[in-house]
């Protein structure tokens, strides 16, 4: 069978291309090990500063309440989303749909519980404040801007799903996105360890004024 026909008969079967799919994951990992790594730099970056510091944070511990909530946001969006992808390998479109939904949704309200985080924050904390108001807001940053990336391609398979693209013999594009979806999620909960649970016990920090 020439490679046309070959091609013209994956087209009419609906299923991806085993080179597609393997050359996909293979991207696809090593897009998050680039990621992983500049996080893990950031990471690194915080801690060396923070040992070079009498007191780290320079003011009061960051409040983690929202912080919590926001991992608990994720994780159940990163369930939604398992359960969904899960459901397009049994062909059960419908599942797809409303996983991919609830998930859109759940991102969504990460994004505006952030936002009200970040306002709270900014009443005690600005990025120039020192070095650790200019690493934490990098770090917090860097990851919102991943949660929206993931949140557009959420979006994108969505719509895709409510189109009818997706079969038990056809969905790399979601298992890629989701699995996107729970690197960012693991991503913020290194963060919450970090910069949040991890200074409440570092000592008394230094006192205002």
């Amino acid at each position: 069978m020439s490679a046309v026909t070959a091609d013209r008969a994956f087209e009419a079967s609906g299923e991806d291309r085993p080179h597609e799919r393997r050359m996909g994951e293979i991207a696809l990992w090593l897009f998050i090990a680039t990621e992983a790594t500049l996080f893990s730099l950031l990471f690194f970056a915080y801690i060396y500063l923070g040992l070079s510091q009498a007191h780290w944070p320079p003011r009061e511990d960051p409040k983690y309440t929202l912080a919590l909530i926001l991992a608990a946001i994720l994780i159940a969006s990163s369930i939604t989303a398992h359960w969904a992808e899960r459901g397009i390998r049994r062909d059960d479109t419908a599942r797809l749909t409303i996983g991919l939904g609830v998930t859109v949704l759940l991102g969504a309200l990460f994004i505006v519980v952030q936002i009200f985080e970040y306002r709270s924050h900014l009443q005690s904390l600005h990025p120039g404040d020192s070095s650790y108001g200019s690493m934490f807001y990098t770090i917090t940053s860097f990851h919102f801007l991943h949660v929206v990336v993931g949140w557009l391609m959420l979006w994108f398979v969505l719509a895709r799903s409510l189109a009818g693209h997706f079969s038990a013999r056809r969905h790399l594009a979601v298992k890629n996105v989701t699995t996107y979806w729970h690197f960012v999620d693991v991503v913020w909960l290194f963060v919450v360890s970090i910069l949040y649970i991890a200074p409440q016990f570092y000592g008394p920090p230094l006192p205002h004024g």
